[in-house]
């Protein structure tokens, strides 16, 4: 489809099913720049810890003179460090916007602003730069079989997608696969959610081009970070470098 025919469609869209922001309704657009302004997003990156309120801060290591991605005490976790512009319960907008973009009438191309405001976080924290992405590829974390033909979308691979445009980092979406049915995490307590996830995901073979690169794993909301954790240990033992977190918001404990 060339440059003309997008805009027909973009007009076309637009005028029978105009956007409306949600957070004060107004028309053209799902985030309104006033309703963005009072999102707050991050301008500091956070640990793994799982503790109650805020989780921890992370500092420069004076040794290395850079920012390290968790403190010493999660260095035995796969995941080498997470990304999150919003904290998932401090807004009630940033949970409508996660809600919309997941559940009817599925708004899929909310990912293009959720993808805007995770550059803004990475731009705040200083880690949108060539030597965070070299080397680099997006994967995003993969859907029940299920909810993919019933929303029609893996809303993690939407947001990757968008997110590549940005970056110029490419996505791969075939190679991390759901192989087993998992019941619903939310509803699941910190042990239980680690049993549901377990041997859910698989690296299909060949894996050889993304052996030895930095993979950032793709998705919505990070809680217990079960899911990612399980995701990185399967990319970990298929031969990745090192396997970071990317989310939109993390939800506090």
């Amino acid at each position: 489809m060339d440059k003309s025919q997008n805009k027909i469609k973009t007009f076309l869209t637009d005028l029978f099913f105009p956007k409306f922001c949600l957070g004060c309704q107004k028309e053209g657009i799902y985030l309104c720049d006033d309703c963005r302004a009072l999102l707050e997003i991050s301008e500091f990156n956070y640990c793994l810890c799982e503790s109650k309120g805020a989780p921890k801060r992370l500092m420069t290591n004076p040794s290395i003179k850079e920012q390290v991605g968790k403190c010493n005490k999660c260095q035995d976790k796969k995941l080498a460090g997470l990304f999150f512009a919003l904290p998932y319960k401090e807004k009630p907008l940033t949970k409508k916007l996660i809600y919309q973009f997941k559940y009817a009438p599925y708004l899929k191309d909310l990912a293009k602003t959720l993808a805007s405001i995770l550059v803004e976080h990475l731009v705040l924290t200083e880690k949108n730069t060539d030597k965070i992405w070299k080397n680099s590829i997006l994967v995003p974390v993969p859907l029940d079989i299920e909810k993919l033909k019933n929303r029609g979308y893996n809303q993690s691979e939407e947001l990757a997608n968008e997110l590549s445009k940005i970056i110029n980092v490419p996505v791969v979406s075939n190679v991390l696969i759901k192989i087993k049915h998992t019941d619903s995490q939310m509803k699941l307590k910190k042990h239980e959610r680690e049993k549901n996830v377990e041997g859910a995901f698989m690296v299909k073979k060949p894996f050889d081009f993304a052996q030895g690169k930095k993979i950032f794993l793709v998705d919505d909301v990070y809680t217990t970070g079960s899911t990612m954790q399980e995701c990185a240990r399967v990319l970990r033992d298929a031969g990745a470098k090192t396997v970071w977190g990317i989310c939109l918001a993390r939800e506090e404990l």
